[in-house]
C-alpha cells in the first residue's frame, strides 16, 4: 500500500492520455491556421478523437478502474490512450479504432462490476454513457466520420458527468425516486440518439437537443452547485465551474433542437460548447476530488485556480461570437485563449499540488471546538 503523499504508479496509465492532450492541442493550433510546434501527418483530422477518447476517456476509465478494483480494468484506460495515439502511426486506422472500441467495452464491463456491488441510478446513467461511447467507437470503426459520431462522443461525456453529479448529490433531499426515474429516462433517450441522429438526422438531432435541455433542467434541480455559489473557497469555485458548464450545454442543446444537424459555424459552436464549455469546466471543477482518489495527489484549492476557468469561458464566448459573425480573427483569438486556459490550468494545478495545503490563518489555527473565534 502506498504511503500518504506518495505518487501512485497509476500515473503511468495517464502518460498516453497526457500525450493525447498535447497532440490534441497541437492539432487545435493547426486547425486554427496557426503555427504548431508538432508536425505530424493527419494531426488536424484526429483533433477530436485525441482529446475525447485519448485524454478525457483515459481519465474516466482510470477513475472507474480504481473504483472497480479489478486488475483487468486498467486495460480500459490503456486501450483508449494507446488506441488514440496509434491512429498517428503508419498502421491501418482499423487498428486504432478497434483498440478504442475494446477500451469502451472494458469500461462497460467495469460499470457492470460496480453495478453488481451497489446498484444505483447514478451508476446506470454512467453505464449508458459508456455504452454511448462504445456505440460511437463502433460506428467510427464502421466507416462513419467524426461529425456523424459527434452525438455519441458528446453523450458519453455528458452522461458520465451527469451520473457523477447525481452520485455526489445522492444524500440531497431533492434526489427523489421521481428525479432518479426522470434521469434514467433522459439517459436512455440520449443513448438512443447516438444511433438515431446520424441515421435519421431530421428527427434524431432535434430529439437529442430537447433531451439535452431537459437533462440540464434535471441536473440543476438536484445539483448542490446552485446553493454552493454563495459558499466560500473551494465549494464556491466548484459551483461556478459547474454552473458555467451547464450554460454551455444549453447552448449546444438549443442549436441541435433549433437547426437539427449543425453545419458550418454552428457545428464548431456545438463541438466546443460541449467539449470545452461543459466537459473541461467540469474537469476543472472535479480535479481537487479526482486526483487524490485516483493518483493520491493532493490538489489544494487556491484562488488563482479561477484564472484558467475565467479565461476558458471568456475565450469560448469570443470564439462562438466569431463563429456566428464569420469573423475568423475572433475564432482564432478565442481558440488560442482556450488553449492557454487549458495549459494554464495544468501548470497551476501542478503548482498548487507542489505547494501543498495553504498555511492556516492565525485565527483558524487558534480556533478550538467550543471556544469563541
Amino acid at each position: 500500500m502506498s504511503r500518504p503523499g506518495r505518487v501512485s504508479p497509476r500515473l503511468l496509465f495517464l502518460v498516453p492520455g497526457g500525450a493525447a492532450l498535447l497532440l490534441g492541442l497541437a492539432a487545435a493550433l493547426e486547425l486554427l491556421g496557426l503555427d504548431s510546434p508538432l508536425r505530424v501527418d493527419r494531426l488536424g483530422e484526429l483533433h477530436a478523437p485525441l482529446l475525447v477518447f485519448g485524454f478525457v476517456g483515459t481519465l474516466i476509465a482510470l477513475e472507474r478502474a480504481v473504483a472497480a478494483r479489478r486488475w483487468w480494468g486498467y486495460g480500459a484506460p490503456s486501450a483508449l490512450g494507446l488506441g488514440s495515439l496509434s491512429l498517428l502511426l503508419p498502421v491501418p486506422d482499423a487498428v486504432g479504432r478497434s483498440t478504442v472500441a475494446v477500451g469502451f467495452a472494458l469500461l462497460v464491463a467495469l460499470y457492470t462490476v460496480i453495478w453488481q456491488r451497489q446498484p444505483a441510478t447514478a451508476t446506470a446513467v454512467q453505464t449508458l454513457g459508456a455504452v454511448s461511447g462504445l456505440a460511437a467507437a463502433i460506428l467510427w470503426l464502421g466507416g462513419l466520420g467524426i461529425p456523424e459520431i459527434l452525438p455519441g462522443m458528446s453523450v458519453f461525456l455528458i452522461l458520465t458527468i451527469s451520473g457523477e453529479r447525481l452520485e455526489l448529490g445522492r444524500i440531497s433531499p431533492t434526489v427523489t425516486k421521481r428525479v432518479e426515474a426522470a434521469g434514467t429516462a433522459l439517459a436512455i433517450t440520449l443513448t438512443a440518439c447516438v444511433a438515431a441522429a446520424p441515421t435519421l438526422p431530421v428527427v434524431g438531432y432535434p430529439v437529442l437537443g430537447a433531451a439535452l435541455l431537459l437533462l440540464v433542467a434535471w441536473a440543476v434541480r438536484f445539483d448542490v452547485a446552485t446553493r454552493l455559489v454563495r459558499a466560500a473557497a473551494q465549494p464556491r469555485y466548484m459551483a461556478w465551474c459547474l454552473l458555467a458548464g451547464y450554460v454551455w450545454l444549453v447552448v449546444a442543446g438549443a442549436i441541435w433542437l433549433a437547426v437539427g444537424e449543425p453545419q458550418g459555424w454552428m457545428y464548431d459552436a456545438v463541438v466546443h460548447a460541449v467539449f470545452l464549455g461543459f466537459v473541461m469546466s467540469m474537469i476543472m471543477a472535479h480535479a481537487p476530488h479526482i486526483l487524490p482518489a485516483v493518483l493520491r495527489i493532493t490538489l489544494p484549492y487556491r484562488p488563482f485556480l479561477y484564472l484558467p476557468v475565467v479565461l476558458l469561458h471568456v475565450a469560448l464566448a469570443v470564439r462562438v461570437a466569431g463563429d456566428a459573425r464569420e469573423m475568423l480573427d475572433l475564432v482564432r483569438w478565442g481558440g488560442l485563449g482556450n488553449l492557454v486556459a487549458l495549459l494554464l490550468f495544468v501548470v497551476l494545478a501542478v503548482a498548487t499540488a507542489v505547494l501543498g495545503p495553504p498555511a492556516r490563518r492565525p485565527e483558524e489555527a487558534d480556533a478550538r471546538p467550543g471556544l469563541p473565534t
